[in-house]
């Protein structure tokens, strides 16, 4: 980016700031493919990939929008992610007869692949930077409302050109806090089928105690074919499988989509983070889980409705709580602390540059304030269901979609649009017992949380009791057909405006506060914190120039690290864990709770070489969003899966520790070894070995 002439003016005043907060070295960062730090690469390593090993490696990997990574690893669309990722899939297609998420599923036929009822898959196919063209579209703006509202119609021309001109997705991504723009086109898949997934409890053996822990014993492993006009897609770019897989002390690659860290926040940001916003979701998340189990416990159908919302909301506690630990660690708020008072020393120090810049701590400072006012009810005006979001976009999208591109709400401009109704048609079931839990239950917190007089609280209750709201809606309405939704959709705000359908009418009694809650946010917070970020973020680059990494952003990143163990509990833990391992996990606690085996596993114990790999941790530094990513060594072969971190890795949101922080993955070794022993898959084993 070229910098301003006020920014030139004070570079050299700031370059001294890497004595005090060094640009990455180590294995830190999660770094964009057009800025890798090749020198510390080589310069550890011995090795500089090439172009064309990084075009092969982009091209090879995907993201799920349903949550995680991917990658290809055959010639003939064949995608493997993680189980994990997987399940949302598996469970739309599960029913109360067939539980693919507890059975596991694999087609042995092409014919008997499973499609998927709304998952899209995104391939990078290129990136440019736009910098300069929303720069120059928020010249002459005084407020930052102004400002606010010129960058987003800025950036949703882009979007919309690109998508007019390429037919390709096109998503114009924020990085360094606004420093730069970055436009991202992206070829889309949405005929997805599932080819295999092994039993549940083989891919989270351990089940949620063991979760972001190491050692692990788990086949977290999925795979999908991508088809392309009813084929099977031709994939020239693939990762080639290497069977024996990674070896300790390796040089290792991570080619994901991590989702986003906070590690350029300001404390300011970060304060709130600690006080307001992660307690006030993990209260509102175990609330829900409460709620879900117990609606499990009323039978085995209704806990596998449930199994999925448990799970993620499960993983979400036990990974914020990990964040909030970090945020309460004494010695990671004094490095922020220390960090943040050095470089705004260093700024204030030039009289340009504080003229420039020096301001934004404090604006962001006071928005936050401002926001930490209104944070209840981010969390506590919610129902959790599934029906009264999909009305709620319903009622929004008709709105919205006779407004010029720039004036819409975020999600509904012309270039996100294909995919927004995707997933607002998409035949997956919803289950109306579920959802009359869930309302009953949000309504109950939501009460005590915001109290009966809340405008929202009081819209929804009607004089009426949280059960007797919930039972009303779900049994009166018809938003869970699809086929309604489109002729809601079709017939646009007119059709809205004289549905009867209780959903509907709901949606649109909440509407205006949920309109007014967006723009008092964009107004006090957002626009402020946008204009400031961008301050900081130009301060940031006269320090450093692209030597640092940008914080994650759902977007393609490549990370490099070691199969590396670590010290743990006053041992070591070993840099890979084995068969072996497994069968003593599960002997030891009786194969009983979330250690029991599949019977697959415990019948076929003899067929297995009980020496072979089954896990591993590298040094790679990672976030949640890389589930599903390859691990991938100098050749540009994949050697493992990622699936986790380890419980030291979860402070990795705000900062990286490389002595114990651990990315845990899957040992292709493994996946070859229970896919040849013990799920009897010859033509996939053929396809993912074939030279």
């Amino acid at each position: 980016m070229t910098l301003s002439h006020k920014a030139l003016g004070f570079t050299l005043a700031l370059v001294s700031l890497g004595a005090i907060c060094p640009p990455a070295d180590a294995e830190e960062g999660m770094w964009t493919f057009d800025n890798l730090p090749l020198k510390l690469l080589r310069q550890k390593y011995g090795f500089t990939p090439t172009q064309a090993w990084l075009d092969h490696l982009r091209l090879s990997c995907v993201r799920l929008n349903d949550g995680g990574s991917g990658s290809f690893v055959s010639a003939h669309g064949l995608l493997l992610t993680n189980h994990h990722v997987a399940r949302g899939q598996l469970q739309k297609n599960s029913t109360k007869e067939q539980d693919y998420i507890r059975d596991g599923f694999y087609a042995a036929r092409p014919e008997a692949e499973m499609k998927s009822p709304d998952l899209e898959v995104n391939v990078l196919q290129s990136m440019e930077n736009v910098t300069p063209h929303v720069a120059a579209a928020l010249q002459g703006a005084k407020t930052p409302e102004e400002e606010f509202a010129k960058r987003r119609a800025a950036i949703a021309d882009i979007e919309r050109e690109s998508l007019r001109k390429t037919g390709l997705r096109s998503d114009v991504v924020t990085l360094y806090q606004g420093g730069e723009y970055w436009l991202y086109r992206y070829r889309k898949y949405t005929d997805v089928r599932l080819v295999f997934a092994p039993e549940e409890q083989a891919a989270f053996f351990g089940g949620d105690p063991d979760n972001f822990t190491y050692p692990r014993h788990d086949i977290d492993m999925a795979l999908f074919r991508v088809y392309d006009n009813g084929k099977p897609l031709d994939t020239r770019d693939y990762l080639r499988w290497n069977a024996q897989g990674a070896k300790d002390e390796e040089l290792v690659f991570v080619a994901g989509h991590p989702g986003s860290t906070s590690r350029m926040d300001t404390l300011a940001q970060l304060e709130v983070e600690r006080d307001f916003t992660t307690p006030g979701l993990l209260k509102m998340l175990r609330h829900r889980i409460a709620t879900l189990r117990r609606y499990s416990a009323l039978g085995a159908e209704q806990a596998r409705e449930a199994g999925s919302d448990i799970f993620g909301m499960e993983n979400s506690v036990k990974a914020l709580d990990g964040r909030l630990k970090g945020l309460l660690d004494k010695d990671v708020w004094d490095t922020k602390r220390k960090q943040e008072e050095a470089f705004r020393a260093l700024v204030m120090a030039n009289p340009q540059s504080k003229a420039a810049y020096g301001g934004a701590w404090d604006q962001i400072a006071q928005a936050e304030k401002k926001a930490a006012t209104r944070s209840k009810e981010r969390w506590f005006h919610s129902t959790g269901s599934d029906l009264l979001g999909l009305a709620n976009n319903i009622v929004q999208y008709v709105a919205e979609v006779k407004k010029p591109d720039a004036q819409r709400l975020p999600g509904f401009h012309e270039a996100q649009l294909e995919s927004l109704r995707y997933e607002m048609f998409s035949p997956a079931p919803i289950y109306p017992g579920l959802e009359i839990a869930k309302i009953a239950g949000q309504l109950e917190q939501d009460i005590a949380e915001m109290g009966p007089n809340d405008p929202y609280i009081k819209i929804l209750l009607d004089g009426r009791g949280p059960n007797e709201v919930a039972q009303a809606l779900i049994k009166g309405t018809k938003v869970g057909d699809p086929e309604f939704r489109k002729q809601l959709v079709e017939g646009g705000e007119a059709a809205v405006a004289a549905s009867g359908d209780p959903m509907i009418a709901l949606a649109r009694k909440l509407d205006p506060l949920r309109r007014e809650f967006t723009k008092w946010m964009e107004d006090n917070v957002q626009s402020v914190e946008q204009r400031a970020g961008e301050q900081i973020g130009k301060a940031r680059f006269a320090a450093y120039g692209k030597d640092a990494y940008p914080d994650a952003t759902f977007t393609l990143r490549l990370s490099y690290g070691q199969v590396k163990g670590y010290p743990m509990n006053g041992t070591q833990a070993p840099s890979k864990t084995t068969f072996y391992g497994l069968y003593d996990r599960a002997q030891s606690f009786d194969f009983r709770g979330p250690w029991y085996l599949p019977s697959r596993y415990k019948e076929g114990k003899d067929k297995l070489d009980l020496s072979t790999p089954l896990d591993f941790v590298t040094t790679n530094d990672i976030i949640g969003g890389n589930s599903g990513s390859p691990v991938v060594n100098r050749a540009g072969e994949i050697v493992g899966l990622v699936f986790d971190g380890n419980i030291e890795s979860l402070v990795g949101d705000f900062v990286y520790e490389g002595e114990t922080n651990r990315t845990v993955a899957v040992h292709t070794a493994a996946m070859t070894e229970v896919l040849r022993k013990l799920y009897n898959a010859p033509a996939l084993l053929k396809e993912l070995l074939e030279p």
